[in-house]
């Protein structure tokens, strides 16, 4: 039978018009997606990156292409920053609780002209007791808020995403949407999720941290959900 004549592409076309259906006697090319109407399915997907198992799910990726960070790298540069930070803060607290303790055992060893030790009396275990260290640890919070702060919030802006722990463990912390920046706001609500309502709800830092176990597909803590980010794994 003689087979119909080829018709050139229309003028203009930079491509020969793909087939519908596969010639007659020979099966259809590799990448072909099938022809169109029941069972079509769009293009043919994406193969997996080089190296990758067969049968298995490629990882997802962050929005710049880098792999999202895992829980242990993530543990432990989080252990190097809280490492750091209290280093810092008991430089400033143990001066002054020196000075408190100090003062309390002058209280209790305080003598009589006869050598007996003096009872002190209600206002007196207050004042020299319990009002300082209440002021103590009230001055505690605030320097170690007003700490994490300067370190989670303006140290992370101006590294670009990472802490000193970050940057130990090649991790980064990128905006989701890539229209944006990581700026003040976006470090804030981080800052407010992870460290004030970690202090505050009772067990809120383990859920908090714990989140990304199970949190698919980004392996976002709470903390990164409130403020649209995700930690990826960076080359440096």
């Amino acid at each position: 039978m003689t087979q119909p004549p080829v018709h050139p592409p229309p003028l203009g076309h930079p491509h020969p018009v793909p087939p519908q259906f596969a010639p007659p006697g020979q099966p259809p090319p590799p990448d072909w997606p099938g022809p169109p109407g029941a069972g079509w399915s769009g293009p043919p997907r994406q193969q997996p990156p080089p190296g990758w198992a067969p049968g298995t799910v490629p990882p997802v990726l962050g929005p710049g292409g880098q792999p999202l960070a895992v829980f242990g790298d993530r543990l432990v540069a989080y252990l190097i920053d809280v490492a750091i930070a209290t280093a810092v803060v008991m430089v400033l607290f143990v001066p002054a609780f020196l000075l408190v303790w100090f003062q309390m055992m002058r209280t209790i060893t305080r003598t009589n002209p006869d050598g007996t030790l003096v009872e002190p009396d209600a206002g007196t275990v207050f004042t020299d007791f319990v009002l300082p260290m209440l002021l103590l640890q009230a001055g505690l919070f605030v320097v170690m808020f007003g700490l994490y702060w300067v370190y989670h919030v303006e140290y992370l802006i101006r590294q670009g995403g990472q802490t000193v722990g970050k940057r130990v463990m090649k991790l980064r912390v990128v905006t989701l949407d890539p229209t944006r920046v990581l700026d003040r706001r976006v470090a804030g609500r981080r800052y407010l999720v992870q460290f004030v309502g970690g202090s505050l709800v009772p067990g809120g830092s383990y859920i908090d941290g714990l989140w990304q176990l199970w949190d698919k597909p980004w392996q976002q803590c709470l903390h990164d959900k409130f403020a649209g980010t995700v930690v990826v794994k960076v080359a440096r």
